[in-house]
């Protein structure tokens, strides 16, 4: 198939473009700038600027991909500058659990229903992160019901290379004893790895699915739990302290992800155990 990418270029959408090419598709990415050294001469480039709309429209126009696999589409007003001028058999979403108003345990992909919330118009820094993806699932599936479209509904993803160094800190501020914030260091919360984001983001090109899916690793950890495992491999001691950096994940509920929808499609995740403190291992190697 012929498959464009918008977002592919680092991250798990590095891992979503290998795996597309490793299936034998043929892979056009849509990028800003010279990052063509990223894959060379294994896929096509289309130049663009994503938040612009004519740039879009000048590079898209009249162009037919059996499947867009959007992964920047953040807001309504992104969504609709894309599938407003290009032609695709099947649109995927890279969504987020973000969504679930709030997210709880076992949260299952009816949970939050596109179709049956307001739509809001509006451009990436207008809302906060959870409002503006919430807007982009509205637009998809309100706006644009003919198209065959699929929301990837993903929580945290993390890795080597994870660019946001979210969980790093964690790793980093018990070696180096920095007194730290965290509000919610007891709450279970889903993880799922970068590898896996993407892969599983090209397994949905091969589906006849479409509506909202979540991905999510098997099982929850808690932060005192990753912490505890630092402290044990590396004799630190973690400095908790409400005047200290405030942690990335303060203000998260606790919750688990359902991904049943999944595994009917084929598709089982990993345990989060069986690859997450391997993860922290590689962390704490790169601080000694």
């Amino acid at each position: 198939m012929n498959i464009l990418v918008i977002g592919g270029t680092r991250f798990f959408g590095k891992h979503t473009v290998n795996t597309l090419l490793e299936q034998g598709h043929n892979v056009t990415l849509a990028i800003r700038g010279n990052t063509k050294n990223v894959f060379g001469d294994k896929v096509s480039y289309i130049e663009i600027e994503r938040t612009d709309p004519e740039s879009l429209r000048n590079a898209l126009s009249n162009k037919f991909f059996d499947v867009v696999i959007d992964k920047i589409a953040y807001c309504s007003y992104d969504l609709k500058y894309v599938l407003d001028v290009i032609n695709c058999s099947k649109y995927i979403l890279m969504s987020t659990t973000a969504v679930y108003e709030p997210k709880h345990l076992n949260c299952i992909e009816e949970d939050w229903n596109p179709l049956t919330k307001e739509l809001i118009w509006c451009k990436r820094l207008e809302y906060p992160y959870d409002v503006i993806k919430r807007s982009a699932e509205c637009a998809l599936f309100q706006k644009y019901p003919k198209q065959n479209a699929i929301a990837v509904r993903y929580p945290f993803v993390i890795g080597e290379d994870d660019y946001t160094k979210r969980l790093y800190f964690y790793v980093e501020h018990t070696i180096r004893q920095t007194p730290m914030y965290i509000d919610n260091i007891d709450y279970q919360m889903g993880f799922i790895n970068s590898k896996e984001a993407g892969e599983f983001m090209a397994y949905l090109v091969n589906t006849d699915f479409t509506g909202a899916i979540n991905g999510c690793s098997v099982g929850t950890t808690s932060l005192r739990e990753i912490i505890n495992y630092v402290e044990e491999k590396t004799g630190k001691k973690a400095i908790l302290d409400n005047s200290g950096d405030k942690a990335p994940y303060n203000g998260e509920v606790e919750y688990s992800i359902n991904t049943d929808k999944a595994k009917i499609l084929g598709y089982e995740f990993s345990n989060l155990n069986d690859w997450i403190y391997s993860l922290i291992d590689v962390y704490i190697e790169q601080l000694k």
